[in-house]
């Protein structure tokens, strides 16, 4: 049994704000749409009516859900949906009362028939949404029930859904199985491997070795191309809160300091300011592992190709290796707790993004297996408890803040393990096991629902 889950599905690329409550339902939305077409149900569907449950339904208007389901529905897939479209559609719709299925088929709908149902939670996971598509007498064509369980990744209900339009990498025999973190570091020891060597030929049996890399590649450079966006554009963001855009303006200020490696750790934070500033707008953004714990990885990143001396080859290759050692740590993340806000809090978002970070920064500074484990394990053992209570239901207060406060322990993180010989007390099964039993334990108002918290205080005050 293997928890292993791809490089180029773990970090995917889409747009903001939100994995689970954007991207996911977009997906999902996509989904629902060629399930009609491959069942011949398109042309007898004339309505549909969508119900968000859960965190969905809580803070799905701030995380612009309905606008996702409405792309997701017209055809438009997160990879590759230009950031404007959902707006767009939604605009569209409130004033015609239609929307073209898969661009094929105009059905009726309004605003209305996308209903927020907070108060009804799912036993599958607190992230569920239901669609319904009718015939022109308002009998029910089909109905199938979805899951956002983080990241970007959904499930669906049915057993009978045909499949992702856009599917996950094919099924394939892993040379190198792990579910837990001590079977990794047991596979580097045997086969005198590093943790991104194992990733890699994991990788190399799912697709061919050049797909690999370009996927690997895209994705760094949509990563590089967000922070750019984000560190040329001031303003505010869009929502209630009316909050200053400030990358820009940090970004301006380090530019004027004579020697930048004096403030190598302020421009890590910028980096980290400017991608999820960039995520807040709306626009593309790669999960990492998801949205609203965007900034970290991508920061991390900046930082060491940055300040950190290098050959070009070299820095090349380093970087697609940080990408394997963080998909396999996010992997651990993945499958054996959560990287779901609404399920385990932001220490499932924030905290996998920042344990990622730091183990991948930790091999690439010439750490080894056990020290890259300590690494993770001091970067999710200190965020630990993170509750996820966004003000007004955005990702903005205090996601940004926080990604970039999670990018530096990421760094004294690595630099921490660096300086020991990988033994330590708590293991990192032990800090993900403990996150989990943490998440399940966390109230629900401090799960993405913006019921407790800071999302309660702030407008109180």
């Amino acid at each position: 049994m293997s928890c292993y889950t791809s490089v180029l599905e773990l970090f995917s690329i889409g747009i903001g704000p939100s994995s689970s409550h954007t991207v996911g339902p977009m997906r999902a939305a996509l989904l629902f749409a060629h399930q009609l077409k491959d069942k011949d149900l398109l042309p007898r569907t004339a309505s549909a009516r969508v119900w968000l449950y859960g965190s969905l339904g809580a803070t799905g208007i701030g995380h612009g859900t309905p606008n996702a389901i409405l792309a997701g529905l017209a055809g438009f897939s997160p990879e590759t949906v230009d950031p404007m479209v959902p707006g767009k559609l939604a605009t569209t719709l409130a004033g015609a009362g239609t929307l073209e299925l898969l661009g094929a088929q105009s059905i009726s709908m309004s605003p209305r028939d996308i209903m927020l149902e907070p108060r009804t939670v799912l036993p599958r996971h607190p992230n569920a949404m239901k669609i319904s598509a009718f015939d022109a007498d308002g009998a029910e064509v089909l109905t199938e029930t979805y899951f956002s369980i983080g990241g970007g990744f959904v499930e669906v209900d049915s057993d009978t859904a045909v499949s992702d339009p856009t599917p996950a990498s094919p099924a394939a025999e892993l040379p190198y199985t792990f579910q837990f973190a001590d079977e990794l570091l047991e596979i580097c020891k045997r086969e005198n491997l590093s943790i991104s060597d194992v990733a890699w030929a994991n990788e190399c049996a799912l697709r061919p070795e050049d797909e690999v890399r370009r996927g690997i590649d895209a994705i760094w450079n949509t990563m590089r191309e967000c922070v750019e966006a984000g560190l040329s554009v001031g303003g505010t963001l869009p929502g209630g809160l009316r909050a200053r855009r400030r990358a820009a303006a940090i970004a301006a200020h380090l530019e004027a300091v004579a020697d930048e490696r004096e403030t190598s750790l302020e421009w890590l934070q910028a980096f980290a300011i400017a991608v999820n500033e960039e995520n807040a707008a709306g626009g593309r953004v790669v999960t990492a592992p998801t949205n609203g714990a965007a900034g970290i990885i991508p920061a991390v990143m900046h930082y060491f190709d940055r300040f950190i001396p290098q050959d070009p080859e070299t820095k090349k290759d380093n970087i697609r290796r940080f990408l394997l050692v963080a998909a396999a740590i996010g992997s651990l993340y993945k499958g054996n707790a959560s990287i779901s806000g609404a399920e385990a809090g932001c220490q499932g978002e924030v905290g996998s993004a920042c344990s990622m970070a730091s183990g991948a920064l930790c091999e690439v500074l010439g750490g080894t297996p056990d020290q890259v484990e300590n690494a993770a394990e001091i970067g999710m053992e200190h965020n630990l408890g993170l509750t996820c209570d966004p003000v007004g239901g955005l990702v903005q207060l205090p996601c940004i803040e926080r990604n970039a406060i999670a990018a530096g322990k990421a760094v004294a993180s690595a630099r921490m393990a660096l300086y020991g010989d990988g033994q330590h007390i708590v293991s990192l099964d032990t800090v993900i096991e403990t996150m989990r039993q943490t998440g399940r334990d966390m109230s629900s108002k401090y799960k993405e629902t913006s019921e407790g918290g800071l999302a309660v205080n702030v407008i109180e005050c």
